[in-house]
């Protein structure tokens, strides 16, 4: 990465080199100035100063090979020494990995945790892992799981490395399943849902999801693990990737996961929190793809959390069919 100065010797023009093509911009300025909040960094964003090649973005934009980025001056003194990690904090994420190697990490993510911070949320576990792990300089989310989920979650180590994972998830050569619990006893033994998926915020700027014509195309597929007497465990196959999109098409089914607040059934949450359910029901277990020039898939199992484990067993000595 070469810079040099230009007008004022407190801008700076960042050439991108190649190990950065793909990342977000707004990913990109916090790695060039550290020490500055990150809603100041959003605030240079929206006011365009900050220019790539002459001209304005948005915190999404990908930064290409050879982007000519300008950074304004920016105040970096820290007020505050930099967050220490708490002892809790680096044993939680450093059990949570059940898979490593020089190109990524596979951590199994806890319900209730943020993979990243914003909309109300000072932190998730993206950072948390930066300041866990400070000499790894790449370390970027290579997709999202919904806070109320737990499992596999996909981290790269290197910028070559998450370039080439979105392009596999871009190709659908990624595999991912879930273990949920429905609501309803299912006969039949697998399922497919084909519908469009729409994103709309409700008053007090709640987002939901409904399923809608004018929605982006998603596929979701359900195959019957254990038949209960009022639910069904399942396996699913996600098609796409929508927001929310194997909650949405449950509730679709007339089948919503249980513990789900959001799309639910408020009667069948309270029996299942009657018997120890406290969240909801949905957990990354695998995780598979084959790495370019590879023989083999890499594939990564996340074990299913000991509170779900428990209540199936409930469910099982009571109404197991």
């Amino acid at each position: 990465m070469s810079e040099s100065k230009k007008n004022s010797p407190s801008v700076r023009i960042v050439e991108v080199d190649s190990e950065y093509a793909g990342q977000r911009i707004d990913n990109f300025l916090m790695g060039q100035l550290k020490g500055v909040p990150k809603s100041h960094i959003y605030r240079i964003l929206r006011k365009g100063e900050v220019r790539v090649n002459k001209g304005r973005v948005k915190a999404p934009y990908k930064i290409r090979t050879g982007d000519l980025v300008r950074i304004p001056p920016v105040r970096t003194d820290r007020t505050e020494p930099p967050p220490h990690p708490s002892e809790q904090l680096r044993t939680t994420l450093e059990q949570a990995v059940v898979f490593e190697d020089e190109r990524l990490l596979v951590l199994n993510k806890p319900s209730g945790m943020a993979v990243h911070g914003g909309s109300g949320v000072s932190s998730g576990m993206i950072e948390a892992l930066r300041l866990v792990r400070p000499d790894e300089r790449h370390l970027e989310l290579v997709h999202r799981l919904d806070r109320e989920t737990s499992g596999c979650l996909l981290i790269s180590k290197r910028r070559s490395s998450l370039r080439i994972l979105h392009e596999l998830m871009r190709e659908n050569r990624v595999d991912k399943r879930y273990l949920a619990l429905l609501a309803g006893s299912w006969r039949k033994g697998a399922r497919v849902v084909d519908m469009p998926l729409k994103k709309n915020t409700l008053k007090g700027g709640e987002r939901v999801v409904r399923v809608d014509a004018e929605g982006k195309q998603a596929e979701t597929r359900y195959k019957r693990l254990r038949r209960f007497k009022d639910a069904t465990l399942v396996d699913v196959e996600l098609i796409t990737g929508r927001t929310h999109q194997i909650r949405v098409h449950s509730a679709w089914l007339g089948s919503p996961i249980l513990g789900d607040t959001k799309y639910g059934e408020d009667d069948a949450n309270k029996r299942m929190r009657q018997m120890g359910l406290r969240r909801l029901f949905l957990h990354a277990h695998q995780v598979s793809f084959r790495w370019p020039g590879e023989k083999h898939d890499l594939i990564v199992n996340a074990p299913l959390p000991q509170d779900l484990a428990e209540l199936l067993e409930k469910l099982k000595a009571k109404d197991e069919i």
